[in-house]
Formats: C-alpha cells, sequence, structure tokens
C-alpha cells in the first residue's frame, strides 16, 4: 500500500526592503583619493509620505508602517570614509581647486574630532542612520568652510547650518535627554549669520551664488532667492539677538520692507511660488505687530 506523502512548502522568505542603495559607479574623493560608494535614496514606494510644511520651509514627511520615518534630506551629502571630506555628491566632482584639497586635508584630525564631539560613534561605513546623516553634515559645514569663494561656500554652509538644525532636533524627538535641542539653536544662529552673510556676499560682488543651482532649503522643492531673503527676515525675527532692543527693531523694519517688496504684498504674485506667498505673508503680520508694539512705523517700499 502506497503511503501518501505531505510535503509543506517552506515558507517564503521576506524581501528585504530598504530606503537606499549603493551606486555602483565609484567616486574618488578629490582630497585623499579613495574611492567609495555613494548612498541613494530609493524613491516611491511609499517611503516619503509629505506632511506640512514648515514656516521655515521644511518639510515634514510622515512614517509610513513599512518604512518608518524617513528623512530625505540625509542623502543629498556625502563623506569620504577614510579623510572624513563631505561635499554635497555633486560637489565631489565639480570642485576642482587644489588649495582648498590641501586645507581641507590639513584641517583632517580637527575635523574628526569636532564632529565626534557633537555626534560621538557616527559610522561612515555603513547605510546612514539619522544620527549619522548629521555627522555628515557637520563635517561637510566644516569642509565648506576651507572652500574657495568661487564655489558660494557661504550659502551652502547655510543651507547646511539650516538642515542641521532641523536633524537636531529630530535627533532630540528621537534619543531626548542628550542635549540635542540645544545644538539645534547653535546651528540655528549659525544659519541666520551665513543667510544673511549670503546676501551682503552677494549684493557686495564679494561672492557670488551663480554656482548654486538649488536654493533649497529642503530637498522637496526650490525657493529660489527670494526664499534666501525671506529666510533671513524669518531667522531674524525667530532666532534673532534680542540684547540690544533697539538693533532688533531696526532690522526687523529693514526686512519687513524687504519682504513687503519682494512678494508684492498686497498686489497680484502671481508669479510668486504659492507656499512661499504664504509663509512671507505670515512672517510680515508678525513683524507688523511687534513693530507696532513698539511703535515703530514705516512706509512699505
Amino acid at each position: 500500500m502506497a503511503v501518501k506523502t505531505s510535503y509543506h512548502k517552506a515558507p517564503k522568505e521576506e524581501k528585504k526592503v530598504s530606503v537606499s542603495y549603493w551606486a555602483k559607479e565609484e567616486l574618488v574623493c578629490p582630497v585623499c583619493r579613495a574611492k567609495f560608494r555613494q548612498e541613494v535614496m530609493h524613491k516611491g514606494g511609499g517611503r516619503m509620505i509629505a506632511g506640512n510644511l514648515t514656516d521655515e520651509l521644511h518639510r515634514i514627511f510622515e512614517p509610513s508602517k513599512k518604512f518608518g520615518r524617513v528623512y530625505p534630506m540625509i542623502y543629498d551629502v556625502g563623506s569620504c570614509p577614510k579623510c572624513h571630506t563631505a561635499f554635497f555628491w555633486k560637489d565631489f566632482t565639480d570642485v576642482k581647486d587644489s588649495v582648498s584639497f590641501d586645507r581641507i586635508l590639513q584641517d583632517e584630525e580637527h575635523r574628526k574630532k569636532a564632529v565626534s564631539d557633537i555626534f560621538p560613534y557616527y559610522n561612515l561605513d555603513r547605510e546612514r542612520t539619522l544620527f549619522d546623516g548629521a555627522a555628515m553634515y557637520y563635517l561637510a559645514l566644516l569642509c565648506y568652510e576651507k572652500l574657495d569663494i568661487a564655489y558660494a561656500p557661504t550659502f551652502k554652509r547655510a543651507m547646511i547650518s539650516l538642515r542641521l538644525a532641523w536633524l537636531c532636533k529630530d535627533l532630540d524627538r528621537v534619543c531626548p535627554g542628550h542635549n540635542y535641542e540645544y545644538v539645534a539653536q547653535v546651528f540655528y544662529r549659525k544659519a541666520l549669520f551665513f543667510y544673511q552673510q549670503t546676501l551682503i556676499n552677494e549684493t557686495g560682488r564679494i561672492e557670488s551664488i551663480e554656482p548654486v543651482s538649488n536654493f533649497g532649503p529642503d530637498t522637496d522643492k526650490n525657493y529660489g532667492y527670494d526664499g534666501v531673503i525671506y529666510l533671513c527676515g524669518l531667522l531674524e525675527y525667530k532666532y534673532g539677538q534680542r540684547d540690544d532692543g533697539e538693533l532688533r527693531l531696526k532690522k526687523l523694519d529693514e526686512y519687513k520692507k524687504a519682504i513687503a517688496r519682494i512678494f508684492g504684498l498686497g498686489k497680484s504674485s502671481k508669479n510668486k511660488p504659492g507656499p512661499l506667498l504664504e509663509v512671507a505673508k505670515n512672517l510680515y503680520d508678525k513683524l507688523a505687530a511687534e513693530l507696532s508694539a513698539n511703535n515703530i512705523f514705516s512706509v512699505d517700499e
């Protein structure tokens, strides 16, 4: 009598889902000549669920059941695992300046220590985490400090500082009690300085922003030069000094005029991005309210 044998199918292995992948083509670090690969974020598949846009033009992405919370901006920068040189990816090939590279190489040990002091145990050899991404941005901030003005380092330091403030606030939510909220405030003030210095350098023809192709400040939309002017006013209002009240009111009045002039408040503004126009109007109202409370009135240009 034949015995009927039953076979049980082995359970299917779940396909690993990932947020990023490694590019096939290797990059060569322009500073130390080591080779490494770019980590690229996958697009689609429910990885990015766009949420609200903050007044700082920061897009919040909602967590998904499959991937959790993702941080697209951490994939915009890269760092050489050997010498810890960090740039926006495009600058690894676009920058051609041996003098700048020498300065960055000579600063290697200082750069590594400075970043380790704030982001200890960061790792450049694995798929990046929020923590690693923040560390890479800080490495980039220190590298752009050494870069020639031909590559618009002041603006890049402004955007990097603002993104670092956002990332540190995210870190504070993920692992509270490690002073990352305080660190975020430090980077906000750095962003304020560098954004305002960008305007000074551009108008004074000291450092051109012509090499900049995307003004961000986040990864989802390019708000252009108008966005830079708006952020200068917003950061001054939220994070500017308050010890000298007279100086504060003078600066707020200047930005109130600039915002009214650039965004044509009260007029047709079809050529301006809708979200930017909306947050600019809200900022204008806040500036006007503080100035009015201090009996400062001006005729907007």
